[in-house]
């Protein structure tokens, strides 16, 4: 990678499915360039085929959980009983090594997977991603991922893309797929 070359902030946002499914796309094209990525994901706390998947593409590619389950989600299968103090620890945890890693300079790509859905939530203060954005180093492609992505982060981004529902399996009884939603 060049070094001058200015890092992307990207979004994939919206109510529809694929935001996930977008962001690791992404970081399989870049392990294809041998660049370094890192993904971690808040509120995601089950196990999920990236999981494994992710760790197929070491030494390129890493993938860390730092959550607790979604909070204000309508699949109940995926909704978490926990207080909601106990996703604010969780996401600020998750965000301490976020910013971390971010400024440790190692990574080519990070993705910060569900991050707006984590400000959305209200665990998780905009500031901090703000700060997050700020503070990247000029290099590095940032992606985040998540419903509601607040304005103030859309118009920081070099890209943003909104996934919109048009139809889903679920609306006929249809559940959960392996490899396809998880």
């Amino acid at each position: 990678m060049n070094s001058k070359e200015k890092g992307l902030v990207i979004i994939y946002t919206g109510e529809g499915k694929g935001k996930t499914t977008a962001a690791l796309g992404l970081v399989l094209r870049a392990v294809g360039h041998k660049k370094k990525c890192l993904i971690i994901q808040f509120g995601k706390a089950w196990f999920t085929g990236e999981l494994v998947g992710i760790k197929k593409l070491s030494p390129y590619a890493a993938i860390i959980q730092g959550g607790k389950g979604f909070l204000n989600i309508k699949n109940f299968a995926l909704k978490s009983n926990q207080p909601k103090d106990i996703h604010k620890k969780a996401a600020r945890e998750a965000y301490d090594l976020l910013y971390k890693e971010i400024k440790s300079d190692k990574w080519d790509i990070v993705v910060a997977d569900e991050i707006a859905g984590a400000v959305s939530s209200g665990v998780l203060p905009a500031k901090l991603v703000v700060k997050l954005i700020k503070d990247k180093p000029f290099r590095l492609d940032l992606v985040l991922t998540g419903h509601f992505a607040p304005k103030e982060l859309i118009k920081m981004a070099d890209l943003v893309t909104e996934m919109q529902e048009i139809k889903h399996p679920f609306q006929q009884g249809i559940l959960a797929k392996k490899g396809i939603d998880f």
